[in-house]
């Protein structure tokens, strides 16, 4: 879905554009802090305590999850909560 129209995606990029590596670099961190809070908030919701171990995997499924297959995920999960 595309909702913005081409002149304001061509004003957003310049505007993003004239922004140092740094600042950008800032802004990408601190979207995925934000992310992090949210899907830990979602998380608490469920009444469920995740110990960090628990958390490692649920952020990576969240975050990662479908851009891998079943036998993938598995390993890569085992290996999150093996060094918990």
């Amino acid at each position: 879905m595309k909702d913005t129209s081409e002149a304001m995606t061509k004003k957003f990029t310049e505007m993003m554009l004239q922004k140092s590596q740094a600042e950008r670099l800032r802004m990408g961190c601190a979207m995925f802090d934000l992310s992090k809070e949210l899907v830990t908030s979602s998380l608490q919701q469920q009444g469920t305590r995740f110990s960090p171990a628990l958390l490692r995997k649920e952020f990576f499924l969240r975050f990662y999850g479908d851009q891998f297959n079943d036998v993938q995920k598995e390993k890569i999960i085992s290996h999150l909560l093996q060094y918990a």
